[in-house]
Parts: structure tokens; C-alpha cells; sequence
């Protein structure tokens, strides 16, 4: 039985009507044209408004669901690593050809002030992927639009303001972190050149996660390589080639990501399908806005929360001397593989969660939320396992200070051991945002890790001040937290097992 309908398709130049045949093989024909060739794709009936769309099928919500989270994973996970190793590679050309100071400068109380104002704004636009999500799998392809346009208008303004508070504010937050003498200097050289140029850096975020939010997860992986790329060429350019020190790092780095920024702008402007970005369009529609700040207010004072207690452990470190603080430096570079395989999980199902509960398949979302848990409880121990005995390897990517890299594998060996306490945090608050349920999930890793974090730091420490003191507070927030999570997400959430049938998106 075949189907003939007069339908406007974007798969055809200027968007002319044309006449379409729909077989039983559930493919699209021209039929002013010769039959036989299908359409690219598969053409798909809204049978609620009786409309066809040119769509191709969101594996998303139909396909089996460990392949998906899988497949979406792979490219999060390596372009995670590829953002990872802007400032690694920073830290290992300035830390080999510069000196520990320099090591010091890029990586550690610049790392962390820079994470607090980067980390804020990834936070709030998480808000625009889980709205962008569910509108996407709900097609409603007019509010995916408002969203993606009032995103990039976001971006643009944050990154204006973000770049005064941070060159303004960034000296006087590093002397109250106790930044020891010989590293202030290259510090705010470091830090003030990296906020001139992190517009870039913020609409690459935007826009990645907006692709992320349709199930693109590849293209931002080929942008990060592409920039990360050009990174490394401009570290070896600048720094040992000009001799510019930790300007030299800096300037390396903005400049690529301006390359990643500008590859996301086009893509997006580009696209056919209904998140296409039109530069004239690009402002803030104020119900859109208001609904992607609810969402991902939570979530950027989440991570200002976990990076003033990163602040204040930093301060605990730096009071230790520069070679505990540079040993610290090159731990956060070698911890990061850890971070970037759990956060690419963690996004993963929140797309995952974002659709499919935009489309109505709550039953798919708990048990999607269930497999993502078991791959990431088993990476975790495989990779806990291969960084206790081969991270001390890492360590000469780094520095050839013995005393450095000694401390640095102490660290390590203590910590990665508690790495599995971590996992439900990350999982289940992306899951919970995935369904806009983002407040209590924040105020729970705001009281279970932040807060405790601090209160251990200002009340234990000053009894016995050593490294090891220092990093308990890691296992033991993550521990709290976890329970906290479990207990919520299966009494209380949105998705609990007895939780209604209720769509996300009206």
C-alpha cells in the first residue's frame, strides 16, 4: 500500500513541495521523480496532526539502550580527553621547559579560580541541553529554536562579563589562596590572558552542548581534536620555540579555543534540522531564558560550591610549600582521566534521560538510568586498578623533580582506591536533571560534599596538617553524598520505581 501526500521536505534545495510516495518499507519516494530512488533517511508520520517529517529516527529513544548510552558516550568520553589536554598540555611543556613555578602557575590556583567561573556558566547551560533535549524529543521544533538562539545570546553576555569579574578579581582571590611568592607573578600573568580570550571557550561549551542535546556527540569530539590539535602546536611555538613562558601557554590556548567556537558556529548554522542557529535571530527570548536558568541555576551553583571547596583545599595544599603544590598540580592532570570517563557518562544519561522522557518513556529512562550505573561502577574499578599500578608513570610527562613526583604518587595511591564512592553522584544527578529535577539534587551535593568538604578542611586539618588529612575529605563527602543520592532517587525522585506516567514537556 502506498501513500501519496504533497508535503514540504528539507531534504530538497529551496524547500519546493513535492510529491511523495510512502511504501510499506517505510521509505520516502519522489514520485515526480524516478521511484526507485528513496530519499535519504526515512520519512515519518506525526499521526496526531497527520503531517509528515523528514526526520531520521531518534535512536535515542527506540534503539537498545547500552549501544546508545555507548555509542553517545565514546565521543563525550574522548572529547572530554581532548579538553583535558589543553591544560595538561600546558602544564607538561611549561612544567619540562620551564620550571615547577611555571607548573604551579598553569595548574594550580589558576586551574581552580578559573574552574569556579567556567564551571558556573557550564552549569547554567546544562539548563539549555535538558530544555533543548526534551523539546527535541518532544518535536517541537518552534521552542527548540527560542532555545538554541536565547542560548548563544547567553553565551555571548557571559562571556563579556566573566571576562572583566575574572581579570579584575583574580589577583586578590590568588593572595588570599596563600599562593606562595614565586608563583604569583606568572599566575596572573596566566589567568589574565586566559579570561581576555574565554568567550570562546563559553560558546564552544554552548554550542557542543547543544549538539549533544539532539544526540551529536561526534562533531563537537572532531572540533575538540581539531583545537586541541592546534594547542599543542601553538604550546611548543609559543613557549619553547618564543620563549614566552606561561604567556606563551595561555595565549596557545585561547586561541584554540576560538578555532573550536568558531567550528560550533557553523555547524550550527549550517543544519537543516530545527536547532539551526540564524545569526539575525540570536537574542534572549525571556520565557525561554527565565525556563533554562531554573534548570541550570542549580547545577552552576552546584559547581561553584564544589569549587570554593576545591578553593579552600587548594589554599590547605599551597600552605604546604611549592613542591607539594606542583606535586598537586600534576595528581589533578592524571586524576582527570577518572573525571572526564565519569562526566562523560554522567552527560550521557542526561541526554539519554532528557529524551526520552521528553517522549513519554518513563520506563526506558529508570532502566537506562540502571545500565548507565553498572558501566560506570565497572570502569571505575578497571581504571582505579590501572592508575594505582601505571600512574606513576605518568608523573615524567610532567616534571623530572623526584621529590615532586614522589609526593605526587603518594597522592595518588591514596586516592584512587575511593573512586567508586563517587559513581552514583554523577550518575544520578545527571539523571535527575535530565528530568528537570534539579534543586534538591544540588542542595544534596551542596550539604553532602561541599559544605561537609569545608567544615573537615577549617575544623580537622588545622589539628594534624599533612597531605593526608587533606585528601580524606574527598572519600568522605563522596561516600555521604552517594547515600544521600541513593536514598532520594529511589523514595523521592521524579523517577522513582512507583513515580507516575507523566510527560515532561507540555
Amino acid at each position: 500500500m502506498m501513500l501519496k501526500r504533497s508535503v514540504k521536505h528539507p531534504g530538497w534545495k529551496k524547500h519546493t513541495y513535492k510529491s511523495i510516495l510512502v511504501k510499506a518499507d517505510g521509505k520516502c519516494y519522489n514520485a515526480d521523480r524516478d521511484e526507485s530512488k528513496a530519499w535519504k533517511g526515512l520519512c515519518f508520520m506525526n499521526t496526531e496532526e497527520n503531517k509528515f517529517t523528514g526526520r531520521s529516527e531518534n535512536k535515542i529513544t527506540e534503539g537498545v539502550i547500552w549501544k546508545q548510552l555507548l555509542l553517545f558516550f565514546f565521543p563525550i568520553l574522548f572529547g572530554t580527553f581532548f579538553q583535558q589536554l589543553y591544560n595538561a598540555a600546558d602544564a607538561m611543556i611549561v612544567g619540562r621547559f620551564v620550571g615547577k613555578e611555571a607548573l604551579s602557575a598553569v595548574g594550580g590556583g589558576t586551574g581552580t579560580i578559573i574552574q569556579v567561573l567556567v564551571g558556573f556558566f557550564v552549569g547554567l547551560s546544562s539548563g539549555a541541553t535538558v530544555v533543548i533535549s526534551q523539546y527535541y524529543g518532544a518535536k517541537r521544533e518552534e521552542m527548540v529554536s527560542y532555545a538554541v538562539h536565547t542560548a548563544i545570546a547567553f553565551s555571548l553576555a557571559a562571556g563579556v562579563v566573566m571576562t572583566v569579574v575574572g581579570i579584575a578579581a583574580a589577583p586578590s582571590v590568588l593572595r588570599a589562596m596563600d599562593t606562595p611568592a614565586d608563583v604569583m607573578a606568572p599566575s596572573i600573568t596566566y589567568i589574565s590572558i586566559y579570561f581576555a580570550g574565554l568567550t570562546g571557550n563559553l560558546i564552544y561549551n554552548m554550542g557542543a552542548g547543544i549538539l549533544r542535546a539532539v544526540g551529536d556527540s561526534k562533531r563537537p569530539l572532531y572540533f575538540l581534536i581539531a583545537s586541541c590539535m592546534t594547542n599543542i602546536v601553538l604550546d611548543l611555538l609559543f613557549v619553547v620555540g618564543f620563549h614566552m613562558g606561561v604567556a606563551g601557554a595561555a595565549l596557545a590556548t585561547i586561541i584554540s579555543q576560538a578555532l573550536s567556537a568558531v567550528l560550533v558556529i557553523a555547524v550550527l548554522m549550517r543544519t537543516q534540522d530545527m536547532y539551526r542557529l540564524e545569526l539575525k535571530k540570536i537574542r534572549f527570548d525571556g520565557r525561554m531564558f527565565v525556563r533554562i536558568i531554573r534548570i541550570g541555576f542549580p547545577a552552576g551553583l552546584q559547581s561553584i560550591m564544589y569549587s570554593v571547596s576545591n578553593l579552600i583545599i587548594q589554599a590547605s595544599v599551597n600552605s604546604l610549600g611549592t613542591d607539594t603544590v606542583a606535586a598537586w598540580t600534576a595528581y589533578s592532570k592524571i586524576d582527570s582521566v577518572y573525571w572526564m570517563i565519569i562526566n562523560a557518562f554522567g552527560i550521557a544519561v542526561t541526554t539519554f534521560v532528557g529524551q526520552n522522557y521528553g517522549a513519554g518513556k518513563n520506563d526506558r529512562v529508570r532502566k537506562g538510568v540502571r545500565v548507565c550505573l553498572g558501566m560506570s561502577f565497572g570502569s571505575t574499578v578497571v581504571l582505579s586498578v590501572l592508575l594505582y599500578y601505571v600512574g606513576v608513570y605518568f608523573y615524567s610527562l610532567f616534571t623530572t623533580d623526584p621529590e615532586v613526583t614522589r609526593i605526587g604518587v603518594e597522592m595518588l595511591r591514596y586516592l584512587v582506591p575511593f573512586y567508586v564512592t563517587y559513581v552514583a553522584i554523577e550518575i544520578l544527578s545527571g539523571a535527575l536533571r535530565g528530568v528537570s529535577d534539579c534543586w534538591i539534587p544540588m542542595l544534596l551535593s551542596c550539604l553532602g560534599v561541599c559544605v561537609l568538604r569545608i567544615l573537615w578542611i577549617v575544623a580537622v586539618v588545622p589539628l594534624r596538617r599533612d597531605i593526608y588529612n587533606i585528601m580524606f575529605s574527598y572519600p568522605l563527602t563522596w561516600t555521604v553524598t552517594s547515600i544521600l543520592f541513593a536514598v532520594y532517587y529511589l523514595l523521592f525522585s521524579k523517577l522513582r520505581v512507583r513515580a507516575g506516567r507523566k510527560k515532561s514537556v507540555a
